[in-house]
């Protein structure tokens, strides 16, 4: 589990790519101080697996299906990534529950200065924007941010600029694909609110049965 609070930005040394998996390496500092074989850790938002690693960087393998399904297949040799190492049971939760695993991608449809901040407007498919909601929590990139602003086909973000200094987000232009998680909680309590037949669920008429409301 990750809390969207990125801890530096590493680099894309090398992508091996074939028809069945591709190796990614990457150059990093901070992530490397305490890592071992097996350890995830969050590149731009997606959970991978550290595979190999020197005193540099780290290898991880990457699906297909997580190619298919996040920006990591557009990233070449030098492409910079945001990094977060799995959260420790006693460290501080910072941002929110992140899983690492991607919901789908979104299009940054605008950027517009605001003072000190910077709104960024990104354009998304139904699917993921049913769970965005107006002040709620949503990672782009695995960095843990509160929608601000919610439309019918997109929604929007304002970042200070210690967010856009600190993180890839700052070099993102308009056009450009970023990775996408919503909120799993909500998730969670739509599938509770929605039982099939083989499972029971949440329903209004079982809270007040059991003293809820």
């Amino acid at each position: 589990m990750f809390t969207g609070i990125i801890e530096e930005v590493g680099s894309v040394v090398s992508i091996q790519r074939s028809s069945s998996k591709s190796f990614i390496r990457i150059s990093a500092r901070k992530v490397l101080e305490d890592v071992h074989l097996g350890d995830s850790i969050a590149v731009n938002g997606v959970c991978l697996t550290v595979t190999d690693f020197d005193a540099a960087s780290f290898q991880a393998d990457v699906m297909n299906e997580t190619l298919s399904r996040s920006s990591l297949g557009s990233l070449r040799s030098g492409s910079p990534v945001n990094l977060e190492r799995a959260m420790a049971a006693g460290g501080r939760f910072g941002g929110h529950i992140v899983s690492g695993h991607i919901d789908g991608t979104g299009t940054i449809s605008d950027i517009k200065n605001d003072g000190i901040a910077v709104w960024y407007t990104v354009s998304a498919k139904p699917e993921i924007m049913r769970y965005i909601v107006e002040k709620g929590s949503v990672a782009i990139d695995g960095i843990s941010l509160t929608v601000a602003k919610v439309a019918a086909d997109s929604f929007s973000v304002s970042i200070i600029p210690h967010t856009a200094s600190q993180t890839v987000l700052g070099t993102k232009k308009v056009g450009d694909i970023v990775n996408l998680e919503n909120d799993i909680i909500a998730k969670y309590i739509e599938k509770l609110m929605k039982p099939d037949s083989q499972a029971g669920g949440v329903s209004m008429e079982l809270l007040a049965k059991n003293g809820f409301i």
